[in-house]
C-alpha cells in the first residue's frame, strides 16, 4: 500500500510533473499517514517560490514577480467582482439613464443609488491600503479619501457652478454626522447599556476644532452684515454670487474665504500630527478584544481598485449633480433640502451603519471618532480644499453661508459640545440630537 511506502520517510515536498496532482497527493498523505507529525510541506513563501521556479525553469526573481502579478490580478478581480454585484442593478442604470436622457426623477434616483455602493467600495479600498501603510500614512490616506464622495460631488457641482449644492451638501454632511448618526448611535447604545463612557479629552479636542470651523463660517456672514449693501439678498438669500452682492463686498468675501481656507488647511495638518503623533494615545480605542484585520489586497491592487472606483464615482456624481436642477424644479423639491438632507445620505451610508454598530458593541470612542472625525475632515479639510480648487479653477466659492445655514451649524456644534463634555452618553442625549436634526430638515424643506 502507498501508506507503507511512506511510513518511514520524512517527506519534505512532493513533486511530479503535475504540480496540482502533487499538492493533492501530499494533502492526502498528510491526512492518512500514521506518522504525519514527521511530514512537512514547504509553506515558507520564499522557499516555495524557489522550488516552483526551478520546476518551471525560471529564476527566483522571475517566479516571484510572476507570483506578485498573479496575486495582484486575483485581488483586483475579487474586488471588481464585488463591485459588479451592484453594477447591473445600480451603476449601469445610472449611467444609462443619463446617456438616454430619461426622466429627471429616474436620472437622479439611479445616480443617487449608484453612489451608495461606490462609497462603500471606496471605503473598502482605502481600508485595504491603510493596513499596508504605517500609522501616519494611513491617517493621511484616510484624511484624503475618508470623504472622497463629498469631495467628488463637491467638485462636480463646483465645476457646474452649483454653489448652493456645494455649500448645502457639505454642511449637510457635517450635520448628518454630528446630529443624525451620532444621535442614532447614542440612542442605540443607550437602549442597550443605559449609559456609555468615552475618552473626554479626545472628544473635547475634536469638538473644539469643530467650533473653530464653525466660527470661520460666522466671520464671513458677520462681514457681509456690517458692510453697507448695494443690493439686498431678500429675493434669493441662498444664491450667493457676484450678481447679487456688490463687487466690493464680494471681493472682500473672496479674500476672507481664501485666506481662511489656507489657514484651516494648516490647522488640519497640525490636528493630524496631534492625533497621529504627539497625542496619539488620547485617540487610541481599547483593542484588547479586537482581532487584527488581515489585508486581502496588496498595495498595488488596492491602489488600482481605488483609482477605478474613484473614476466611476466621478462620472456618477457628475450625472447626479446635472439632474438636480430639473429634478427639483419638476417635482417642487427645494434644492437646499436635496443638498442638506438627501446627498449626505449617499456619501455617509457606510459610516452610518459602522458607527451605530460600534456603539452597540460599547466602543463609543470609535463611534465618536467616526462621527466627529468625519465632520472635522469636511469642515477643516474638504470645505477649504474646495475653496482653493474654486480659486484655482476660477469658480468662485466662498465661506459665506446664508444666515440660516450658519445659525443651524452653530446651534448643532453647540449642542454636541454640551452633550459630550461629561464623557458619558445615554438615549436621551441621542434623542436630543435627532430632534434638532429633524427640526433643521423641516426648516430646509419649507425654505
Amino acid at each position: 500500500m502507498a501508506i507503507d511506502v511512506f511510513r518511514d520517510v520524512n517527506l519534505d515536498i512532493a513533486f511530479t510533473s503535475d504540480l496540482q496532482r502533487a499538492a493533492d497527493t501530499a494533502e492526502i498523505i498528510l491526512k492518512t499517514h500514521p506518522r504525519r507529525d514527521q511530514i512537512t510541506l514547504i509553506k515558507e513563501k520564499r522557499l516555495r517560490e524557489r522550488c516552483l521556479g526551478r520546476l518551471e525553469g525560471k529564476h527566483l526573481s522571475e517566479r516571484r514577480n510572476q507570483t506578485g502579478v498573479d496575486e495582484m490580478a486575483e485581488s483586483v478581480a475579487a474586488f471588481l467582482d464585488r463591485a459588479l454585484s451592484w453594477w447591473d442593478t445600480d451603476i449601469v442604470e445610472g449611467l444609462t439613464a443619463h446617456k438616454l436622457d430619461w426622466d429627471a426623477a429616474l436620472r437622479f434616483s439611479f445616480s443617487f443609488l449608484a453612489i451608495v455602493p461606490l462609497a462603500s467600495l471606496l471605503g473598502t479600498a482605502t481600508d485595504q491600503m491603510s493596513t499596508k501603510l504605517g500609522q501616519t500614512l494611513a491617517g493621511l490616506l484616510n484624511a484624503s479619501f475618508g470623504n472622497a464622495v463629498e469631495i467628488i460631488v463637491g467638485i462636480a457641482a463646483l465645476m457646474q457652478d452649483q454653489i448652493v449644492i456645494v455649500q448645502n451638501s457639505l454642511l449637510g454632511s457635517i450635520l448628518s454626522n454630528i446630529l443624525l448618526v451620532l444621535g442614532c448611535s447614542f440612542l442605540a447604545a443607550g437602549m442597550k447599556f443605559k449609559e456609555s463612557n468615552f475618552q473626554v479629552t479626545a472628544a473635547q479636542a475634536s469638538s473644539s476644532l469643530m467650533t473653530l470651523a464653525c466660527i470661520t463660517l460666522i466671520i464671513p456672514a458677520a462681514y457681509n452684515s456690517v458692510k453697507p449693501p448695494v443690493e439686498t439678498l431678500l429675493t434669493n438669500p441662498l444664491n450667493v454670487n457676484p450678481g447679487v452682492i456688490d463687487p466690493e463686498r464680494w471681493s472682500g468675501l473672496l479674500i476672507i474665504s481664501r485666506g481662511t481656507a489656507v489657514l484651516l488647511l494648516g490647522v488640519y495638518v497640525a490636528y493630524l500630527y496631534f492625533q497621529l503623533k504627539s497625542h496619539a494615545y488620547l485617540f487610541q480605542a481599547d483593542t484588547e478584544n479586537q482581532e487584527e484585520e488581515q489585508p486581502r489586497m496588496n498595495i498595488v491592487a488596492a491602489s488600482i481598485s481605488l483609482l477605478l472606483v474613484t473614476i466611476i464615482t466621478a462620472f456618477c456624481a457628475d450625472y447626479l449633480v446635472a439632474s438636480i436642477e430639473e429634478f427639483a424644479d419638476r417635482y417642487h423639491i427645494p434644492k437646499p433640502f436635496i443638498g442638506l438632507i438627501l446627498l449626505p445620505i449617499v456619501g455617509n451610508a457606510a459610516e452610518h451603519v459602522t458607527s451605530i454598530w460600534m456603539a452597540l458593541k460599547g466602543q463609543m470612542e470609535l463611534t465618536i471618532g467616526i462621527c466627529v472625525g468625519s465632520s472635522i475632515q469636511i469642515a477643516a479639510f474638504v470645505v477649504p480644499l474646495l475653496v482653493v480648487i474654486g480659486w484655482i479653477s476660477h469658480h468662485e466659492l466662498t465661506l459665506f453661508f446664508a444666515n440660516f445655514e450658519t445659525i443651524a451649524f452653530f446651534a448643532s456644534v453647540f449642542l454636541v459640545n454640551t452633550l459630550i463634555q461629561d464623557g458619558k452618553s445615554n438615549y436621551m442625549e441621542g434623542l436630543m440630537l435627532l430632534t434638532l436634526y429633524l427640526v433643521i430638515a423641516l426648516a430646509f424643506w419649507v425654505s
